[in-house]
């Protein structure tokens, strides 16, 4: 057995890759800026998890004297708040002072405000005025009716109690992307009460161990996928209250699902009124000027990662999701994209001097750093994923080694492009070779969780790997009667692929929800284009449990897959070892921990003595992707054992399955 541990003294990334041995000196610039930069915001005089706290200071917050009430706007000349409270007037009462540094402060008396309140900042500056929802908000609402958000003072007279701890860190993160507005069947935008009950348990059952839960910050528009992130203290309103997500989460722990929620750092909606956009009259608050401060491609505003009350912001929101809502991680988005000026747009990274050129923004790679550094802190236990294209070196290294970027961590992007290119491709051309390849193209010092699909292929304009293989055919020969080649096609790769993809993964997986069972179409948000319609953006459970329809099949392989790597714990410190790679024959086999994976990937040849070299041994049927429970045609005799002949194995392996072996 060849195994790789992740050691606490295990190699830093210079040592492990010699190609990276020009750039020695910039690896260790990165390191040092970082200790650097978090030596000038602490001034020595507390931790940077400490200094990370500025949601404690500012925001709303009540006191022994009653209210108390603070906001960063340095470009403000006078801010006023109003809102039910003072009949949405403005009143001298309610008037903020300022103090050093950009700040405002106002204290109030315990009866000025009550739970439940809705209000806004009336903030001037030279030349002009506006409406604001607080910065530091944590509880904002869209009404209905005008379709305004209005910040909500959110002081429950009974706090939400925990009653599970989070569960330990999992060997092998197994990763159920999910978003709360779509997970049910209604066309309908769900809560998180109704995910906490009905889909949670489906999550649970289906296997996984921890759900990473989209768009969970407050976004203007629905539509954005919860990328466009305008409050970052403070849940999507149209899912429900602060305390109802925290029971989500605690749920989630009482389950056993750790909860990671995706971090959206990489920029911020243009919109003022209730974003940050030009939040005091300037857009240089927050963001970077003229074009560096705007994301052509995504619409949006880009931060300044070298403000240090820009950072303090940043930080400080890592923090707060941590101490207030007890998630477990994060997933870091749009990690490219801040740590280039070009973005990752049109960018194909060929050398490793594109890592270290003048288009790295070293300010944006030092955030990383210090973020992680934050929540390792609070959290020695919390996980942070990288999404990165790039492959930038040193991402996902440990904190203090030269260039550790310190996320625990880099979701392996390449899979699943590799997956959808070979969909172009006749069956009997896929080169195993290269797909071998890119499902083990992984840096040895780093950990990567890797996927067949996740959302990102379902979004309208795309289609999920279930309806790239079958297309129409899934509209009208699902059913368990039905006689078609293409479905029979899409049922088989669907299995294969996500097989192959566990079985070589590095150190996690991810899954986005329902495509475990093969969900069908996209998913389009509603939308003007649409005619504001919610059919797509909804979960069709009901399908996967339906017993006359194929998607049960899919999912009961899916459970069954996870539960046979769930059962070796030290199945991710092994490295996939190649046993044979037959192009023509269309066989890839390989062994990891005490496992063999045998695919026959061929279209339609069947081969009934398959030989091969292994170890001496009898070995044991723990997976049979052909098998009928799992919608296949029952080729292979169940439960079989196999035993070595002068030290080969011989296996009738049908076409388009998977045969996992175990090693007795």
């Amino acid at each position: 057995m060849n195994c790789f541990t992740r050691l606490s003294n295990e190699p830093a990334p210079l040592a492990c890759d010699p190609c990276l041995a020009p750039y020695r000196d910039a690896l260790a610039a990165r390191t040092l800026r970082t200790a650097e930069t978090a030596r000038k915001l602490t001034g020595g005089r507390m931790s940077l998890a400490d200094f990370a706290s500025g949601h404690e200071y500012f925001g709303l917050h009540r006191d022994a004297a009653g209210w108390v009430f603070r906001e960063w706007a340095p470009n403000a000349t006078r801010i006023i708040v109003r809102g039910d409270f003072t009949n949405w007037e403005e009143r001298p009462g309610f008037v903020m002072k300022s103090k050093p540094g950009g700040a405002w402060e106002l204290r109030l008396p315990a009866e000025a405000l009550r739970h439940g309140d809705h209000y806004l900042l009336s903030m001037e500056w030279e030349g002009g005025r506006g409406d604001r929802v607080p910065a530091y908000a944590r509880c904002v609402v869209q009404d209905e009716a005008t379709g305004l958000f209005s910040a909500v003072v959110y002081a429950p007279e009974r706090p939400y109690a925990f009653r599970h701890p989070s569960p330990p860190a999992p060997a092998m993160p197994l990763v159920y992307e999910s978003h709360v507005g779509m997970a049910q069947e209604e066309p309908k935008v769900g809560s998180f009460a109704e995910f906490r009950v009905k889909t949670l348990p489906r999550i649970a059952k289906a296997g996984y161990n921890t759900i990473q839960l989209m768009a969970v910050m407050g976004h203007p528009y629905y539509g954005s996928f919860g990328y466009h992130v305008a409050n970052f203290f403070a849940v999507a309103g149209r899912f429900g209250t602060p305390d109802e997500f925290k029971e989500l989460v605690d749920a989630a722990h009482g389950l056993g699902l750790r909860v990671i929620i995706d971090l959206v750092h990489s920029h911020a909606t243009r919109n003022e009124v209730e974003g940050l956009g030009r939040y005091d009259g300037s857009r240089t608050a927050f963001f970077h000027a003229g074009a560096r401060g705007e994301h052509a491609a995504w619409d949006s505003l880009l931060f300044d990662y070298a403000k240090p009350e820009v950072l303090h912001f940043l930080l400080s929101n890592c923090r707060y999701w941590l101490d207030e809502f007890r998630i477990d991680g994060f997933r870091f988005d749009g990690v490219t994209s801040m740590m280039y000026l070009h973005h990752g747009l049109g960018k194909t990274f060929t050398s490793y001097a594109d890592y270290f050129g003048p288009d790295v923004d070293e300010d944006a790679v030092c955030y990383l750093g210090l973020a992680n550094t934050v929540i390792h802190t609070v959290r020695p236990d919390a996980v942070t994923v990288a999404e990165d294209v790039s492959g930038m070196p040193g991402l996902a290294a440990p904190l203090g080694q030269p260039g550790g970027i310190g996320f625990d961590y880099r979701l392996a992007m390449g899979v699943t492009d590799m997956w959808f290119k070979l969909f172009d491709i006749p069956d009997e051309n896929w080169p195993l070779g290269w797909m071998y390849h890119e499902l083990c193209n992984r840096r040895r010092d780093e950990r990567s969780i890797s996927y067949a699909e996740c959302h990102d292929q379902a979004i309208v304009g795309g289609k999920t790997a279930i309806f790239r293989l079958a297309d129409a055919a899934m509209y009208d020969a699902m059913h368990v009667s039905s006689a078609s080649l293409a479905v029979d096609r899409a049922v088989a790769l669907h299995k294969m692929m996500r097989l192959a993809t566990l079985a070589s993964a590095g150190h996690g997986y991810l899954n986005f929800m329902g495509n475990e069972f093969g969900h069908p179409e996209w998913i389009d948000f509603p939308r003007e284009g649409n005619h504001w319609s919610m059919m797509h953006a909804r979960r069709l459970w009901s399908l996967a449990e339906n017993p006359d329809l194929r998607y049960r099949f899919l999912a009961v392989f899916d459970r069954v897959m996870l539960e046979t790597v769930k059962s070796r714990p030290e199945f991710t410190r092994c490295i996939p070892q190649l046993v044979r790679l037959d192009e023509t024959a269309k066989i890839l086999i390989f062994e990891r921990d005490d496992l063999y994976f045998c695919f026959n990937f061929h279209p339609e040849r069947s081969y009934f003595d398959y030989a091969f070299e292994v170890r001496e041994g009898v070995f044991e049927t723990v997976l049979d992707s052909d098998a009928p429970e799992f919608g296949g045609f029952a080729r292979r005799e169940p439960g079989q054992t196999y035993f070595t002949r002068n030290s080969r194995l011989s296996l009738y392996l049908p076409n388009r399955s998977a045969l996992v072996l175990k090693r007795r």
